[in-house]
């Protein structure tokens, strides 16, 4: 299969992505037509939920190399001038939902795949999976099919991030906060009011400093995003809830994380899962040396994404920019879909060269 023969096949599956809706845990019929992709080019395909899958097995007992992006989207913005479910294309440049977040993403890897299903034999046996219920970190996503796929030592994972390589990310946990205090009325100035509580709450978490701090992702941080509380104007609320979005670092679990915030706050603390945490990979792996010696820039990065499920080695690079995903009028440029699939073959035939030394130096050894 010729290399523009699989640009072909990756655009028109982008343009063609866009076109059905895919919101998360409404990926079926999208997952239908990856699946058809795949097995109309000769691949024998797995499926469990609407997460697809498809491997590449090389002869003896080789490491295996996980591919990955996800087929799920978040609902349309406002804002859109076009409509979200049709490609629009202007020269270079396609619009639609999912275009960069993260369609280029996937159709590249895929394309990467069937590429290198025809290659060369390569040191690592290899895995392509697009997986569902991304934004939502659900648990029928690439979680669920994990014990499906067997040992994976490293996964690469498509995210828009400009075809530099995210090496940390942040983890994510959602707090549910509920300041708890004595109702009465408010012109005698009775009772204990909870949004004062909540208010001083507040206050700590905006102050307050962890002190670790991560070279590439930087500091833990906190920010309130929601508030609720009282029920007229002449009753002292006895009930304020606040949430607050926590990113956390890889010098802390999110466990450790929230013990502090137990331990400091009066309101009561609940997180609605500690199981997102920072995720990345050790700076010295081969995969990260391959990305210096082909100049891809090795970053930290502050959005969370499927990473934070593997319970192995991950890298995060992909076509596209951060910036444009979950705005109106999300584009791609089908050259960065072009430069995305030739970065990802040099990325992982550099790979292929390093492991391949690897094990002849331990072969002599």
């Amino acid at each position: 299969m010729i290399r523009e023969q699989v640009q072909y096949i990756a655009i028109q599956a982008l343009k063609n992505l866009i076109r059905i809706p895919s919101v998360s845990r409404e990926e079926g019929s999208a997952a239908d037509y990856i699946q058809s992709v795949l097995e109309d080019n000769g691949f024998t395909v797995y499926r469990r939920y609407n997460n697809v899958w498809t491997g590449l097995k090389q002869a003896g007992d080789l490491p295996t190399l996980l591919l990955n992006s996800h087929i799920d989207t978040v609902p349309p913005c406002d804002g859109w001038t076009t409509d979200p479910y049709e490609p629009v294309e202007e020269g270079d440049r396609i619009t639609g939902l999912g275009s960069n977040d993260a369609g280029a993403s996937l159709v590249s890897l895929m394309a990467v795949f069937m590429i290198l299903s025809q290659g060369k034999k390569l040191p690592f046996n290899l895995l392509f999976a697009a997986s569902a219920e991304e934004e939502i970190s659900g648990k029928n996503g690439i979680e669920s099919i994990l014990p499906e796929l067997g040992t994976v030592e490293l996964g690469i994972v498509g995210e828009p991030t400009g075809m530099n390589m995210a090496i940390a990310e942040k983890g994510l946990m959602v707090l549910d906060c509920k300041a708890t205090g004595v109702a009465g009325h408010a012109a005698r100035n009775e009772g204990k009011n909870a949004i004062y509580l909540a208010m001083k709450d507040i206050d700590w978490i905006r102050n307050y400093r962890f002190e670790k701090k991560s070279e590439l992702i930087g500091e833990v941080t906190m920010q309130i995003t929601q508030i609720d509380g009282g029920l007229k104007h002449n009753i002292v609320p006895d009930q304020c809830s606040f949430v607050v979005d926590v990113r956390t670092n890889d010098r802390y679990t999110n466990r450790e994380v929230l013990s502090v915030l137990e331990k400091n706050l009066s309101s009561k603390v609940v997180a609605r899962s500690t199981r997102l945490n920072s995720s990345g990979i050790e700076p010295d792996h081969p995969v990260v040396e391959a990305a210096r010696l082909l100049n891809i820039e090795c970053t930290g990065s502050d959005t969370l994404s499927d990473q934070a499920l593997m319970p192995f080695p991950t890298v995060k690079i992909g076509p596209g920019l951060s910036k444009r995903s979950h705005s109106p009028d999300e584009f791609i440029f089908r050259e960065e879909i072009i430069q995305g699939i030739d970065t990802y073959l040099n990325l992982l035939n550099k790979y292929a060269e390093l492991m391949n030394k690897l094990i002849a130096d331990e072969n002599l050894g």
